[in-house]
């Protein structure tokens, strides 16, 4: 888990998030898909990874939305998976059209690990095995996964074709990783590899975003209808709405490429229920887990926030008819001092949270 931040620094500032993007390519060298990759620091070259449990669950949290941004639809986002978050879940707080569970090389293939992949294939979740050199003990991942990534640099020219010979013809699809020179690429092309990945075509691209943390006490409530199996999505809803950074997290992570939506999803119920109770609870628990150890941030703008929000759509129930969405004005309201307490423009702050026109002109202060 992230260290806590060091005494004397401002906790109420907006906290940077990092995350590398490493693209994939086909064999026409069209780009496939990117690999997301967890980076602690701005000049981390390399993850620095103490915490496989905790790294996976930032990428997911926030990564996702970040790193998809600018991204055709149809390309995939590979995503590492340790162990824990295999076992309890974590693949279905991702979208399964174009996100793709990377079985990490240090996951052991129990009957309980089998069973959890199973359950996230069956429901429409591509698999992709990691660090491949032909290790016996994962020959069982083999028949789950849809995606073997092959480790040229390790195996070398020869082994790369045995392996490539010996797991070819079962529908499944071979990726060159770490390939390194034009040679290791055109001997992989040779043997039958579809996919290519390395620093021969492009070194992780770093890509920084700002997010806020939950607040302490919507953390708490959140991890009490959590441990609830019976929880009601609305009542999470409530919650979130109580939250000026679950919520525009949570808005932003369902209005990411990921989903592929056309129109804007603007309130926290519909995004909510577009989810479901399922996808629900364990992208909150990614959040939750990626914010332990943190402190509030700007309290009093957070109240003035919810405080709007309320007015908002209370106004919105009372006075128009019929009544004019009050859960947009709802999110109306909450985001109104987003500006202040990103330390962003406005305009910035919209950019990366598509909503619906209207929306974006009165946060903007546009007639």
């Amino acid at each position: 888990m992230d260290a806590e931040l060091p005494a004397g620094q401002d906790q109420s500032q907006p906290e940077k998030v990092f995350v590398a993007r490493q693209p994939v390519f086909d064999r026409n060298m069209r780009v496939w898909g990117h690999e997301l990759l967890y980076r602690k620091a701005e000049g981390d070259l390399q993850a620095d990874v103490r915490d496989d449990d905790a790294a996976t669950s930032r990428v997911i949290a926030d990564g996702i939305a970040l790193g998809r941004a600018g991204l055709a639809p149809n390309e995939k986002t590979l995503v590492n998976f340790p162990l824990r978050l295999i076992l309890e879940g974590f693949g279905f707080a991702m979208s399964p059209e174009n996100c793709v569970v990377e079985i990490l090389e240090t996951v052991p293939p129990t009957p309980e690990v089998l069973g959890a992949l199973r359950k996230l294939k069956d429901a429409g979740y591509t698999l992709a095995l990691d660090d491949f050199v032909g290790q016996p003990e994962h020959t069982p991942f083999l028949e789950l996964a849809d995606i073997v990534k092959v480790d040229v640099l390790a195996l070398g020219e020869e082994r790369m074709g045995e392996v490539a010979r010996s797991l070819g013809g079962r529908g499944r699809m071979l990726l060159a990783e770490k390939v390194e020179t034009a040679q290791m690429h055109d001997k992989a092309l040779d043997v039958g590899y579809h996919l290519f990945q390395g620093f021969f075509f492009q070194r992780p691209e770093l890509i920084i975003g700002r997010t806020l943390c939950a607040s302490e006490m919507s953390r708490v409530k959140l991890l009490k209808e959590l441990a609830d199996e019976d929880f009601d999505p609305r009542q999470i809803a409530s919650v979130i709405e109580t939250d000026l950074s679950l919520s525009y997290r949570l808005l932003r992570y369902i209005n990411s490429a990921s989903f592929g939506r056309r129109d804007p999803v603007d309130s926290i119920a519909r995004a909510s229920m577009i989810l479901g109770q399922r996808n629900l609870a364990k992208w909150l628990q990614a959040v939750l887990m990626s914010d332990l150890n943190r402190t509030p941030k700007g309290k009093e703008l957070v109240f003035q926030s919810v405080r709007r929000a309320k007015f908002l759509e209370q106004l919105g129930r009372a006075l128009l008819k019929p009544p004019a969405q009050p859960d947009s004005l709802f999110v109306l309201g909450l985001f109104s001092l987003l500006d202040t307490l990103l330390g962003m423009p406005m305009d910035q702050v919209t950019k990366d949270l598509p909503l619906t026109l209207e929306l974006v002109q009165a946060l903007r202060g546009e007639p």
